[in-house]
């Protein structure tokens, strides 16, 4: 199977999505000058340039293409070649209007945008098959070629007629009879039974709450139906060029996919992440996207395929990256096992939809303070290339996710509109982050053997498969930690008796789940050593030691977290000092040691190959001690003991004096197995 490795050649990627077909041709020969200068070796083509690609059905114009790409070739840039079938030109929907998508009301979503495709429209398929087929057999020996990029950021939902035909089929492969159908989504609740596979329909609006298991079945096929896509055109890529690795973007922590399973059918793992520049959290955000990303990768090197050199344009205040933030965030994600950086776009558009959207090379052209920053990165990131390229970030703690579990909590009839699932998993991420542990991602059917401490924020829906391994993995010596609402119900959204699955309850001690009790936004409840949100329950505590308790409320005196053996439950959201120290604790028990101890809030230590990466996110000057003598690769600066100063946003890149790059840098001792991810 070709990998990343195949496209980089030892080296970090740097560059971003070109659209040249934007800009008169003439152009082309100042981007190759600039591209030079910033250092880009690698350019995403054609993304959207179907309706310039194929004008009018069946018309061919790839001579601008051609010339695009020997020029390319003939700069030393390599081409992550697109197929442009994200966005159908207008004469497909004119024509075809069976391709649009409909919504939930059944109205028609039409051309003008992008996106604008039925995932199970026969004739869009057939369209989109055709092009990626031309376009696979004219470039297939081309030298500039590096890597297919299919479609773009998969996002699209449809409520169609041919979607209704398609979900009946996807249906019956799943259950085999209508029986078997309505077992798995408790129909006899409110009269849903369904007599034949013909009365089976998308969940459009309805009168009042849809039934969850429909939904959430709904979510598996339309992340099912957009697969088939991807595969269908990557088959065609694959069968012109096997030896060439494909891709497609991800979106970060988009609940629209499950990525796992997509993951599995790529050869290279991309994401699209967008921190706000606003955010004091932004670079948590962006710690968090590149560890999943990289899970994906099944902890090998992955893609950034998408950032912002500066602004966006989707926000209701789109703010600049101050100076320095976008080389702090690019050098994070390398830091977190990114093997190519890149940027939407190369240069800023000038009209359409997305000309407040940053550049590499923006509107301020190669003087403005954004171009000179991209040329700092790209000469970084080529001496990197050689001390990074290919190896792996160390990790001991892992982190449980679950799109289907996801997708079960976002049910209309839900205990807490007020309980999103991301930002859960994000408050315990930022407990992690900040308390210095590198962490990975991983399934809950996922071996989990390698790993010190596993921890799983929420995990309301649990197969038996996934329970079994929970209890597995801690009678086999690890430390679990899981939070409020998890394993309440099955595959099916059936809730478990009790509750919660009565493996989970023995396994934590519990003696009975009374009830939840969810919190409103702002409200909270008095716990020991922390302060309590979002949620609480009513619990008794069997055998287990209660760690903290509730002090307040209707709960006072109950068990808010409780502890047994190696398992812990907490059924609170805990502030964040809280969550942290309660983390660093179990860890602490489980022998997960932080990369660095002692740093400065703000700053983070990850250790990826033989290099310490030291990053500070704040705004002011800090000062980090650490132990031994390092040579910085990023400014050939020596750090022997004691302190090392980093600038605001500043990174250092540290390698032991002595050190020749191969291997795990000192100071890690990890379980092996999945652990290394």
């Amino acid at each position: 199977m070709p990998a990343l490795g195949d496209a980089t050649r030892g080296r970090v990627l740097f560059g971003g999505d070109y659209n040249p077909e934007q800009w008169p041709e003439e152009t082309w020969a100042d981007d190759m000058r600039l591209m030079k200068d910033a250092g880009v070796t690698s350019v995403t083509v054609g993304v959207f340039s179907w309706a310039r690609i194929e004008p009018r059905p069946g018309v061919r114009d790839f001579g601008w293409l051609d010339r695009l790409m020997d020029l390319l070739h003939a700069h030393g840039v390599g081409v992550v070649l697109a197929t442009p079938t994200a966005s159908p030109p207008p004469w497909m929907g004119a024509r075809h209007p069976e391709t649009l998508p409909r919504d939930e009301d059944g109205r028609t979503v039409w051309w003008g945008s992008r996106q604008q495709f039925c995932a199970s429209s026969p004739t869009y398929r057939a369209y989109a098959a055709a092009i990626t087929e031309d376009l696979a057999a004219r470039y297939a020996d081309h030298p500039a070629l590096t890597m297919w990029h299919i479609n773009n950021e998969y996002c699209t939902h449809c409520w169609c007629d041919e979607t209704a035909r398609h979900f009946r089929r996807w249906l019956t492969a799943r259950y085999g009879t209508v029986d078997a159908l309505n077992e798995a989504w408790g129909t006899a609740f409110w009269s849903q039974r369904y007599d034949t596979w013909d009365e089976v329909i998308p969940p459009r609006r309805a009168q009042y709450i849809r039934n969850p298991a429909h939904l959430l079945d709904f979510r598996r096929f339309t992340s099912d139906a957009l697969l088939e896509c991807f595969r269908a055109e990557r088959d065609i890529v694959a069968r012109h060029t096997p030896r060439t690795p494909v891709t497609t973007n991800f979106m970060p922590l988009w609940s629209g996919q499950d990525a796992w399973a997509w993951a599995a059918e790529e050869d290279v793992v991309s994401v699209d992440v967008y921190p706000d520049p606003k955010d004091p959290l932004g670079g948590q955000y962006n710690a968090l996207i590149a560890d999943m990303t990289r899970s994906q990768a099944g902890g090998g090197p992955w893609m950034l395929m998408e950032q912002a050199a500066g602004a966006v344009n989707w926000r209701a205040v789109n703010r600049p990256k101050p100076a320095g933030l976008n080389r702090l965030l690019s050098l994070q994600a390398v830091a977190r096992g990114a093997d190519a950086v890149c940027y939407f776009q190369w240069r800023q558009s000038r009209q359409g939809a997305e000309k407040f959207h940053s550049a590499m090379l923006p509107h301020a052209g190669e003087q403005g303070r954004t171009f000179r920053e991209v040329r700092r990165i790209g000469a970084e990131l080529a001496a990197l290339g050689p001390e990074v390229a290919g190896t792996r970030v160390a990790a001991d703690v892992a982190v449980l996710h679950d799109w289907h579990a996801w997708w079960g909590t976002e049910q209309e009839g839900r205990p807490s509109r007020e309980v999103a699932y991301p930002e859960v998993v994000r408050a315990w991420h930022r407990a992690l982050w900040e308390g210095g542990h590198t962490t990975a991602f991983a399934h809950p059917e996922h071996d989990l053997s390698g790993y010190r401490m596993v921890v799983a924020p929420q995990l309301y829906l649990l197969s038996d498969a996934a329970v079994e391994n929970l209890v597995a993995y801690t009678e086999g010596g690890g430390t679990l930690v899981c939070g409020f609402w998890t394993g309440v119900a099955d595959e099916d959204d059936r809730i478990r008796p009790g509750g919660m699955d009565e493996r989970l309850r023995a396994l934590f001690g519990i003696g009975t789940l009374h009830e939840w009790w969810p919190l409103a936004r702002g409200e909270t409840v008095t716990c020991d050593g922390f302060t309590g949100s979002l949620w609480s329950e009513e619990l008794q505590a069997g055998d287990a030691e209660v760690v903290a308790a509730y002090r307040d409320g209707e709960l006072a005196g109950l068990p808010a977290v409780l502890r047994r053996g190696r398992a812990w439950y907490v059924s609170t959201l805990p502030d964040p000092d809280g969550l942290r120290d309660l983390l660093g604790r179990a860890a602490a028990g489980a022998g997960a040691r932080p990369v660095l101890g002692g740093l400065p809030p703000g700053v983070e230590a990850v250790r990826r190959g033989g290099l310490l990466f030291v990053l500070n996110h704040g705004r002011e000057p800090v000062e980090v001690a650490v132990r031994g003598a390092y040579r910085d690769v990023l400014t050939g600066a020596t750090v022997a003991g004691g302190a090392l100063a980093l600038e605001r946003y500043g990174v250092a890149a540290l390698r032991e004096a002595g050190r020749d790059g191969s291997g795990t840098a000192p100071g890690y001792v990890g379980r092996g197995g999945s652990g290394t991810a």
